[in-house]
Parts: C-alpha cells; structure tokens; sequence
C-alpha cells in the first residue's frame, strides 16, 4: 500500500477539529479540500464503503465547518452515505481506516460516535425532519445556534422531506437546508450569473428590501397585496428556480457550484447572518468529483469493495456460490418469461436488489419508484387489483418505512402482492441500521399472509416460482445477504405446497427446525453432536406462516429437545411455534423447547461470522444450547469460529 499513501497532507495535518480549520486562511481552503478529498481516496480504498457521495461533498463539507460554528451549530446529514470527509474533519481522523470494521467507526452518522453528529442516519429522508426539530427546540430553549440538513436530491423524492418542509414553512423557524443536487435531476446550468444571483438574494440587502416591500404590500388592500407578493416570488423563481420551494415556506437560494468555493463562501455567511424563516440553498455537485474512475462511473463507484487508488480496480472476493440477489432475479426473469402479468417494482435500488437485470429484459415492465417505499407498496398493491403480478423488491430494513402500507393496503384487502425481501438477517460491515431483523415478526402478525424464508439458493427458485402461482393474497419470502451454500441450482424452481416444510436429516434425540438462512449452521451443529453420540434430526421450515403444523407436533413427539433457529427478533417463527406447542398441549409433557433468535439489542458491524457468534446463532451455539437443554457438560470446543 506505500504507493497509494494519499500526497503529503501539511494543511489537513493541522486540522484535528473544525475549529483548527477556521484558523485557516480563506486562501488555503481549496487546498485544503484536495487534501481532504485525497485522504478520504486513500481510506476508502484500504477499508471499502461509500465514496462517490462523500466525495461529492468535500468543498461543501469544508465550507460549512469553515463558516459555522460546529458542534454547537447542529449538522445533519440525511442518509450518511456522504459523511466520510466530515469524519475526517471532526476528530476521527486517526481512526478513518477502522470504517465498518468491528470496534471501528461507522459508514454512516452516528450519535454515539461523535458531539459533531447531532443525529443517526442511515435511511433517508430524515434530515429535514430532525433538524426541524432540533431548531424548534432551540427556539423553545432560546438559544441562537444554527441548524443545517444536507440533503441530496434523490433523498428529495421520498415523501417525509416535504412533510417536513411544509412543517418547517408553517412554523417559520429558522432552518437552513442544503439540496445537494448530484444529479442533475433538477438543476438548471450553473455559473457565474447564478452564482451572483444567488450571493446578491441571499446577501441582507436584498433580504431587507424584500422585508420592506413585503409590509408595504401589507399595507396595501388584500388584492393588491396578494398580487404584490406573488409577483415577487414568481420573478425571482424566474431568475433562480425554486418556486416548489417557496410556495412550501422557504426562501430559495441557488443554484450554486458545490465544487467552487468562492461561490459557497459568501453564500453561506450570508444565510448563517440571517435570522429570519426557513432557507433552502440548492448547491450542485457531482459524484465522485476529483477521482477520475468515480467520475467516469458514479453507480459502480457509490459503494466499493477496497479497491487499488491508481486504477480504480476493485477487489472482489472470489464467490463459491451465487449471490443470493442474483438468483432471485433470474428465477424472476425466469417466471416472467412464463407469465407476462408479472411485473417488479423497487425503491431506488434496482442494482441492490437485482431488479436491473429484469428491467434489462423487461424495460417496460420494471418500476422503480425512487425513495418511496410506502408509495412502492400501495402502487404494487393497485398493480395488484387490476390482476398483475407485482413482485415488490425491498430490503427488509427499508420494508419497515412501509409497514402502515402492508398492513393497510394489501393485507385487510386480501391483494396478492408478492414482496422479495433481501438482506434479511445480519448484514456485516452496514451494521445495524441496514439488519433484516424484523421482518419475519412484523409480517407474521397479519392474518392472511404467507411468510417464506429460503434455507438456500434453490429453495429461493422454489420460492419465486411458489409466489408468482399464488393468488390467495399476500406472499413474501426472504432471504440473506451474500452467497449462497453451493447446491445444485435447478432451471425453474418448483412449486411448494404451502406451509410444508422438509426433513433434511433424520435423528432421534434432539430436534432443529430451522427457519432461512442458518440452514447450513444447523446441519453443521448436527455433525458436531453426532460426534458425541447425540442423535439430531434438522428440518428445514421453509414457512413462518401458516405453520407446517404436522412436521412440528411429529418433531415435538419424537424428540426430546425442540429447537428453533431464524435470523430476526423475538416474537417470529420460534414464538408462533410455542404458542401452538403450548396450545396443543405438548409443554406439558416435557418437551424442552429453546427458541434461538437475535438477542435483544442491535449488533455493531462486524464480520458476519463474527456477528453471528455474538448473536448466539452460529453452529457452537446451536451445540451449547442443545447440550445445555439435555444437561450434558458441554465438550465440544472446537466449533467456536475465529473471531477477527
């Protein structure tokens, strides 16, 4: 790595906290910034994560600590996919390289990590909200530090930023909002007259003639007062965009170049001095600026593996399996080939969830909605009334922004929206923001739904072929992170009876039934009690809901130890089991039964073998928990995994 170190740094060196960058000449920040943006590359490429948002950012970044008085003036910033060079600017240099590592810093904001993140972000679209807050409490509290969201325009297309811009026009507190707009998605050319414009209508002068005509028109019968100001604010849109901003209660600044610091200077000082309402300044930046191999692809450059600085090859772990995401995309594509009522609908993320390979093959039938997961479920679920067959694919973390919509939506009316639920379970390095640890409980509860979770790459395939043939109402099927176990992958999947599950090994002693992707622990866990002379039959329950109530009363009967295993939180699979089991009447006689789910509390990033061995849900836990329900003295040490 001696060839990738970053250029010498003597400017960044002196900066541990923004208050050393204020000390800064004016002239030296550009400077600065390039020493920034170099060390942000040369981190990224040793630990991987996030880089083309951050970098993105960086003159942005450096002017805002530069002008504002962080901590105590309060920085959010939404999602935290861009936030690398504030941490390197705010005290976190000298562990940067720790990103998304066990015991290392986070790869988003993280309120416990640092006073100079006032707010936690890793979902989008909260910014705004929080901020909003965070000044209406200043104001109560009769303080006069400033409150800044940096928001990006894709961040913009999800439905809570303007609920809360509409909050925050009708309050009128003092708020400053920074569109990062990184895609062109809705700014006009920028340059130098935009930049004049935008340091002339955010300078006090300006402000204080505004507020002069404004009480003039007060003055004035309602009429003509009403034309007045909407005169106005239509000229100004005319000459700078934002009306949408300021019909919402804003005053709009912009558009400016996020890259040129000359232009942000003066802007923000200018909108820090103000004390009056919410203010919108709408900065333009490009993704990945500075690194030409980002430049060139900003999609394959926003989240990266360690990669080399000089060619912007990236590493990539040699797979021994396919990828969990992939096989669901072709099993659709697959499906889809069979059935043209099939169509798939995903929330800003079609290479996430595979869905870029069904929209390659079927443009006209793939929907992505943008950051919107509720309106993602209720437009599947009209899809749905008009006989398609939705498949909406959605990580299990960003399902629960849509939870009111599941219910509400699809299952009270019966539709047969299929929901592919990916990333379920532990997800290493994006650590517990981005776990699926809900999902199994929180769908489970409603009445109607049928909940599957694959124990292996081609029970997915099963899973998918299963979900396009059903009609009776809601489906979901989940899956993990990653790559799969290895086994032979059939050409189309085969249709499951619904709410059967399947014996993989039989035994007599002890029972595990598992449920998704900890399949391949458990037969691991039975070879481990085998060799101690413990017999254990492992099922695999393919269904969380209906339960395959025959396999689980004939495990029940035949065994002296049940135990359950799934990848979420108490009050899923293992819960739904001990309420028939306890119903039934089978605790009472003697059965031992150990639910084995996630532990309540949220697990840092980490390797995921590691977080697994944490979460007492790895082959050495399965062991100990069925020695331990036997009262055997546990002897085997050989199945604890090495920990990094």
């Amino acid at each position: 790595m001696a060839d990738h170190l970053p250029a010498k740094t003597p400017l960044l060196d002196r900066v541990t906290v923004p208050a050393d960058l204020r000390a800064l000449s004016e002239k030296d920040l550009r400077q600065f910034a390039d020493e920034l943006r170099a060390e942000t590359i040369a981190a990224v490429s040793e630990t991987g994560g996030h880089l083309g948002a951050g970098l993105g950012v960086v003159e942005l970044t450096t002017a805002i600590h530069y002008v504002f008085n962080t901590p105590d003036d309060r920085l959010i910033f939404d999602v935290g996919h861009q936030c690398y060079p504030h941490k390197i600017i705010t005290g976190r240099r000298d562990r940067i390289r720790t990103l998304r590592q066990g015991g290392g810093l986070s790869g988003f904001t993280k309120r416990a990590e640092s006073g100079y993140d006032p707010f936690g972000a890793a979902h989008s679209s909260t910014s705004i909200s929080a901020g909003l807050g965070m000044a209406v409490a200043r104001d109560l509290k009769q303080r006069d530090n400033n409150v800044i969201a940096v928001i990006g325009d894709g961040a913009m297309s999800a439905g809570m930023a303007y609920e809360a811009m509409n909050n925050a026009g009708a309050l009128g507190s003092r708020l400053i909002v920074i569109l990062n707009d990184n895609d062109m998605s809705i700014a006009p050319p920028v340059g130098a007259m935009s930049a004049y414009l935008a340091r002339l209508i955010s300078g006090s002068s300006y402000r204080t003639l505004r507020n002069f005509a404004r009480q003039l028109a007060e003055k004035m019968p309602r009429t003509l007062e009403t034309t007045a100001k909407r005169a106005e604010e239509y000229a100004r849109g005319m000459a700078t965009g934002g009306t949408l901003f300021e019909e919402l209660g804003f005053y709009y600044v912009g558009p400016i170049d996020g890259h040129n610091l000359d232009h942000l200077l003066p802007v923000l000082k200018n909108v820090r001095d103000a004390k009056d309402g919410p203010i919108l300044i709408h900065v333009v930046t490009q993704k990945g600026k500075g690194y030409a191999p980002a430049e060139a692809a900003a999609d394959k450059y926003h989240g990266v593996s360690k990669f080399d600085v000089i060619t912007g090859t990236q590493q990539k772990a040699k797979a021994n399996a396919p990828a969990y995401t992939k096989v669901f995309a072709n099993a659709l594509v697959t499906e889809a080939e069979e059935d043209d009522r099939i169509v798939a609908v995903n929330a800003a993320m079609p290479g996430g969830t595979g869905l870029d390979i069904f929209a390659g093959r079927f443009p006209e039938r793939s929907f992505d909605v943008g950051i919107a997961e509720q309106h993602a479920v209720t437009f599947a679920a009209g899809l749905a009334t008009e006989g398609m067959k939705p498949f909406a694919a959605i990580y299990s973390t960003f399902l629960q922004r849509a939870y009111d919509q599941v219910v509400h939506d699809v299952a009270i009316q019966k539709l047969p929206v299929r929901f592919a639920i990916d990333r379920a379970g532990l997800v290493g390095a994006d650590g517990p923001t981005h776990a699926g640890a809900f999902d199994i409980t929180y769908l489970s509860t409603l009445p109607g739904f049928v909940v599957m979770a694959a124990g292996d790459e081609a029970e997915l395939v099963h899973m998918v072929r299963t979900a396009a043939a059903y009609d009776e109402g809601p489906i979901a099927f989940r899956y993990p992170r990653g790559e799969g176990m290895g086994v032979d992958m059939p050409e189309r999947g085969q249709m499951l009876e619904i709410g059967k599950g399947r014996v993989l090994r039989e035994g007599s002693k002890i029972a595990i039934l598992s449920l998704g992707g900890r399949l391949a622990e458990c037969l691991a866990a039975a070879d481990d009690l085998a060799a101690h002379g413990l017999s254990a039959t492992v099922a695999d329950a393919r269904f969380a809901k209906p339960l395959d109530i025959d396999l689980i009363n004939r495990l029940a009967d035949a065994h002296e130890v049940l135990i359950t295993i799934e990848e979420g939180s108490v009050g899923g699979f293992g819960s739904h089991v001990l309420q028939h089991l306890a119903m039934s009447g089978r605790l009472d006689r003697g059965l031992k039964i150990r639910p084995m789910v996630l532990p309540d509390r949220f697990i840092d990033q980490d390797k995921p073998g590691v977080m697994y061995a944490e979460a007492g849900l790895d082959r050495a836990a399965i062991v100990a928990t069925a020695m331990s329900a036997l009262g055997v003295a546990e002897t085997v040490s050989d199945t604890a995994p090495q920990r990094a």
